[in-house]
């Protein structure tokens, strides 16, 4: 999935010439607290709710520090990992997407990426949720797909969460089945530590939720 696929449909662009207050109210209409500034088709930078109480451009144009607007971006061709790397270690709500000829093309929120992120892991597939316990040096990807796919069952999506502080790994694996009763007992012959097991709708709609929670607050923003 790539940056060009992401652009948010809703989300504007801003003039430089504009103040300060009406920026800060387009972030509070769309929920961000970064806006990117176009004159013309052409990308000046992003500008956030702190840059404009920190200069004191509530009631000035922005354009009067347009030396200062960071101009971070990422282009079309980026894949979405790329996209949200950058995000997390700039902690940004938006970033702008600009095509092999530096145009604006549009800008991709924080919600986009997580509900493509959502869609990219086949959190709405239904299924049922298996979380296992792993020591780091006994990891393998490999054996663990050839225990699912011995049961006749496919991974819809996996995560993978190193536990703070010790050589632990946490595996979520996400399956397309409901009944998960011979995967679970193959595990356990294996002496895999199955730490979780989600199978109603309930429980799965609280784990996913709980992964987005994770994810937003990776994103730190």
């Amino acid at each position: 999935m790539l940056a060009n696929s992401l652009i948010s449909d809703v989300v504007p662009a801003v003039s430089s010439t504009e103040k300060g207050q009406k920026v800060l109210n387009s972030m509070d209409v769309f929920r961000v607290s970064h806006l990117p500034v176009v004159d013309d088709g052409h990308y000046r930078g992003i500008v956030s709710d702190k840059f404009i109480y920190d200069l004191n451009l509530v009631e000035e144009s922005i354009g009067k520090e347009v030396e200062k607007f960071d101009t971070t971006h990422v282009h079309e061709d980026q894949h979405i990992f790329e996209v949200a790397m950058l995000m997390y270690k700039l902690k940004l709500s938006l970033i702008a997407v600009l095509n092999s000829a530096h145009e604006y093309m549009g800008a991709i929120t924080l919600y986009d990426l997580a509900r493509r992120f959502a869609r990219y892991f086949s959190l709405q597939e239904m299924g049922g949720i298996i979380v296992l316990e792993v020591n780091e040096i006994d990891y393998s990807l490999a054996q663990i797909s050839q225990i699912i796919e011995g049961n006749d069952v496919k991974i819809l999506s996996f995560f993978m969460n190193r536990l703070p502080g010790t050589h632990t790994l946490e595996l979520v694996l996400k399956l397309d089945r409901d009944d998960l009763s011979s995967v679970i007992q193959s595990f356990m012959r294996y002496d895999y530590t199955v730490k979780g097991i989600y199978l109603d709708h309930s429980m799965l709609s609280d784990l996913y939720q709980d992964r987005y929670d994770q994810f937003m607050k990776f994103m730190n923003i």
